[in-house]
């Protein structure tokens, strides 16, 4: 019997001699449309066309009914046998060389099953928009002096530009270094006495200033600095991969470690991306970047899609050798890549909030391995799912538990709220207002943490209790002054604030709660003379806000600043030496099982910007739950109990780092809709899920903002032991669904924000 099988399958291994007519053999191209169409779809490629098609390029191929022309990215090409069914053809190929190398098509790949994205979604992450549409920075005209004369002398201006233009020089070069006005360049050409000598390319103006440091010149650093560098050159000088966590107070020099780690690097020929939270929120870490290392690709928001696109060629080239930015920058095309840094790694600007939903720590680590290259994390406050990893032996922690030069951590005074003695009839307690007029009566500044912007958080009826609400979104409205304006800060909304309650239409509407705005205007009325600025989205929305407003700080051009969390956020400043927390309980019960831990790191954190400099430095919280783990281990600037208090809760509830959590976002304009669909998810999972008692799926309930932008919102969660076994279920659930018009629904896989 299986002689006779054996013998049926070798007679059918090559085509029977009547098919052989119909066997062809071809190239065949693998695509991905950026939109639309979700599965990988194949195409012939022609002969004329087989050379230029290649994986990593961009091609033209027909779609549908009408074969309307789409671009598209090649994933994947193959030799080999053309299926019995009709292809259709490429018809065009889009880009000179591949976008994208193999390493990143596989990386893209990796991603869309990660995260359960569109493998479309994660392509047009990866690549700017500026290389995606070839934009490149213009192309100036290049200016030198004729010798013609002008009919008059020229002037003090003018002359500055000849003396300049000696040698062909490009325009803007000419006009930075003389620093006259355009006209005055003009108006030597139309004379003559200068003109054009052809153009060049502007290349990337990466950022940098002159070198303040050389090789020979290097900080001395202290006993667990050198430990933490020697742990991380280990492997840089192996070519190996290897974790390492610096875990080190406020103020105990990781950027001086990060600093030397990637001077070795270079000294290696090879290059280092740095990943920071956000750009504009830590200026002084892309400043000592320059100014060690000179020319450094800064990638930020602010770019525009040329200057994005001149960046990726230099980087490409490796031209540059160090490259600071945010989230995104991981996808930098280092050809030369020996080391990855990300500071503040706890933050959860990390995690892309729309699709594809990654964490840029995940995908570091993926790129390190693949690359053998070390990946350093640096926080004061880790993530638990970061500390996990290193109690179980997978990453290697390096502890820096003390200031640099031997200073002190401040001391931290807590002010229970629920203490008449404590209250006031403002927002600072009697014993914050004493430790502010102590800090400026010492010469010093101060800092006061208040995570709520405008000026009252809330609008109220006195007479009927009615409260302000968004029409749009289940929040409520929050009074900006000036002008009275009642806004929400979850679509944007403005409004005038009513004159009456709409509820009973009484006039006795009243301000409730304390916003940043308020509290500037408390601080300048209590403390009068002082200089006072305030840090948040509503003063910081120009280019250069930040860094101008820091830089005034700095120079103590500003004795207080009020700010959100953006001011606790990688800065030293060594005169603060008093840190005011207002309401350390802002988000300390909200409905996510991470605000426990986010209200540790960042009282934590913005404790350590006090007592910097060699004066020292205090810190008041105020807090109505003392009591709290997270509060008693900020109060002691021990992050590390809170860990040991938090990650048993942590597993008795399989939650992260020792479960996956896969929740799911139902929208609709009708909240019954997605009520209803939300059940439906509900039912799939459930049935697919039935005999595994280790998945949990809770839900479906109204999401804890229940609308926004007029769009109901449900949600449920599904938790399980690894994010392998959950995106399975999800895959098996989902197979075939189709969704109905009205409903929107996303999947975010280890979300980082459960609102």
């Amino acid at each position: 019997m299986s002689s006779d099988s054996s013998g049926q399958r070798e007679l059918f291994t090559n085509h029977p001699i009547w098919e052989e007519d119909d066997v062809r053999n071809g190239v065949i191209a693998t695509v991905v449309l950026p939109e639309g169409v979700e599965k990988p779809l194949d195409y012939l490629v022609p002969n004329e066309l087989v050379v230029e098609v290649e994986p990593g390029r961009r091609v033209h191929v027909p779609l549908g009914k009408s074969n309307r022309p789409r671009l598209a990215y090649c994933v994947a090409v193959r030799h080999g046998e053309i299926p019995q069914h009709p292809l259709k053809s490429v018809v065009g190929v889009e880009d000179e060389k591949p976008l994208l190398s193999e390493r990143m098509l596989e990386l893209t790949a990796w991603m869309a099953d990660r995260w359960m994205a569109r493998r479309g979604d994660v392509l047009e992450a990866v690549l700017p928009a500026g290389v995606r549409l070839r934009r490149r920075v213009k192309r100036g005209p290049v200016l030198v002096v004729t010798g013609e004369q002008g009919n008059r002398r020229p002037t003090i201006h003018q002359k500055k530009v000849l003396d300049a233009a000696v040698q062909p020089t490009p325009m803007d070069v000419l006009l930075k270094e003389t620093g006259v006005a355009r006209s005055v360049v003009n108006r030597l050409l139309r004379t003559g006495m200068l003109a054009e000598r052809g153009s060049i390319e502007r290349g990337p103006e990466t950022e940098s200033i002159k070198h303040s440091f050389d090789s020979d010149e290097l900080p001395v650093l202290s006993a667990d600095q050198e430990k933490a560098l020697q742990a991380i050159l280990h492997p840089l000088q192996q070519g190996r991969h290897e974790t390492i966590v610096l875990f080190g107070v406020t103020g105990s020099g990781k950027t001086e470690v990060y600093l030397q780690a990637v001077t070795e690097t270079i000294a290696r020929g090879q290059q280092a991306i740095v990943l920071v939270p956000e750009i504009s929120l830590t200026p002084q870490t892309c400043d000592r970047f320059r100014a060690r290392f000179g020319q450094v690709a800064v990638l930020h928001s602010h770019l525009t899609p040329a200057e994005r696109h001149d960046h990726w060629r230099e980087i490409a080239a490796g031209r540059v050798n160090v490259i600071v930015g945010a989230r995104s920058a991981i996808f930098a095309p280092a050809p030369r890549l020996g080391l990855i840094v990300i500071d503040e790694e706890h933050e959860n600007t990390f995690k892309q909030a729309t699709s594809p939903r990654y964490h840029a720590r995940d995908v570091a680590e993926w790129i390190a391995q693949k690359e053998g290259v070390p990946l350093v994390l640096g926080s004061a406050t880790p993530s638990l799912e970061t500390f996990a990893r290193c109690l179980s032996g997978d990453w290697k922690m390096c502890r820096m538990p003390e200031r640099v030069g031997g200073s002190e951590l401040p001391a931290v005074v807590t002010v229970d709220l629920r203490d008449r003695k404590s209250r006031s009839k403002g927002a600072m307690s009697p014993r914050l207002a004493a430790g502010i007029q102590w800090a400026l009566n010492s010469g010093g500044q101060v800092m006061l943490l208040l995570n709520r912007r405008g000026f009252a958080t809330h609008l109220q009826c006195k007479s009927c209790g009615h409260a302000m609400h968004c029409q749009q979104c289940d929040l409520g409205l929050t009074l900006h002054q000036p002008g009275n304006r009642a806004i929400c800060h979850g679509c944007g909304l403005v409004t005038g604030v009513p004159e009456s309650c709409p509820a009973c239409g009484v006039k006795d509407i009243v301000h409730r709660g304390t916003g940043t705005q308020r509290l500037e205007d408390q601080v300048r009325s209590q403390f009068r003379g002082i200089r006072v600025a305030r840090m948040d989205t509503d003063t910081m929305r120009t280019r250069g806000s930040h860094e101008k407003t820091l830089t005034a700080f700095r120079k103590h051009e500003i004795d207080l600043l009020v700010g959100t969390q953006m001011i606790a956020k990688g800065l030293d400043f060594p005169n603060v030496m008093l840190v005011g927390v207002i309401n350390a309980d802002a988000a300390l019960h909200l409905a996510d099982f991470r605000a426990s831990e986010r209200t540790c790191q960042l009282v934590t954190q913005v404790a350590g910007r006090s007592g910097r400099g060699p004066r020292g430095g205090r810190v008041v919280v105020q807090t109505s739950t003392p009591e709290h783990p997270a509060m008693r281990s900020a109060a002691v600037h021990d992050y590390e109990a809170f860990v040991r208090s938090e990650l048993p809760i942590r597993k008795a509830l399989l939650y992260p780092p020792f479960g996956s959590v896969i929740r799911i976002v139902v929208r609709s304009a009708v909240d019954e809709a997605a009520a209803d669909w939300a059940r439906y998810l509900v039912e799939r999972l459930s049935k697919s899920a039935q005999g595994n008692e280790s998945i949990r799926i809770l839900g479906p309930a109204p999401a804890p903002i229940s609308r926004i932008r007029d769009r109901y919102r449900w949600h449920l969660q599904i938790h399980g032991p690894s994010s392998e076994l959950l995106r399975d279920l999800v895959s098996r659930s989902m197979a075939g669904l189709k969704t109905p018009q009205e409903v929107v629904w996303v999947v975010d896989v280890d979300p980082v924000e459960m609102l």
